[in-house]
């Protein structure tokens, strides 16, 4: 069960509720979405197949407890769910990044998904599958990249909504486009509309900048 393999490297945790946490990347290649801010556009075509054995054998040579299965958009390989089940099963915790646009219900229950949900300055913004947020658990996230305001009042809308709808609430993360949005501001404004959500600054950005590969 060879998969399209774009880089498996050890680095920093940059967003999500683990951010900070080292963490062992898996990107895939692939992704039928074109975000304007993309940053790992070299995802899109490049990789080389690899056995799941075979990726396994090297996320354990990091000796981490944590791994992210991302892209790329990894839903699009037919065998990424059981690259992920095969993860959990060797005890690992595993987050799978995703853009939305897929059934997240594919990923083994065991795994923490953590959905994209496209604003208007992606261009991508009727990309996002609806089903999807019906099929959140307690134990996955969302995600939105801020680039302006109308990005911002898009996703406090759709955050109105989602909330009223549940149980318990989701945790939510919010990002600024980097560069270009600024996160001052973007902090400015959560805390005036005091939403109950995490702002990620992408630590491996503010770490190593935009232009480096493999962190």
């Amino acid at each position: 069960m060879p998969l399209l393999v774009n880089e498996i490297f050890y680095s920093i945790q940059g967003e999500s509720s683990f951010a900070g946490r080292p963490c062992v990347f898996v990107r895939l290649t692939g992704c039928n979405l074109r975000c304007t801010y993309c940053d790992t556009r070299y995802a899109y075509v490049e990789g080389c197949q690899m056995g799941v054995d075979e990726i396994l054998h090297r996320v354990a040579s990091f000796e981490c407890p944590l791994v992210e299965v991302t892209g790329g958009e990894p839903l699009l390989q037919d065998d990424t769910p059981f690259l992920i089940t095969s993860l959990l099963d060797k005890g690992l915790i595993v987050l799978l990044e995703t853009n939305g646009s897929m059934d997240i219900d594919r990923a083994d229950e065991r795994c923490i998904r953590i959905v994209d949900i496209k604003c208007p300055s992606s261009g991508e913004q009727e990309s996002f599958l609806s089903d999807n947020l019906g099929r959140l658990t307690d134990m996955d996230e969302l995600k939105f990249v801020i680039g302006n305001r109308q990005d911002y009042e898009f996703a406090r809308k759709i955050l109105g909504s989602i909330q009223r709808g549940r149980p318990s609430p989701v945790r939510v993360n919010i990002s600024n486009v980097f560069p270009g949005m600024d996160a001052g501001t973007l902090a400015e404004w959560i805390l005036e509309d005091h939403l109950d959500v995490r702002l990620n600054v992408q630590l491996h950005k503010v770490i190593w900048g935009t232009e480096k590969r493999g962190v």
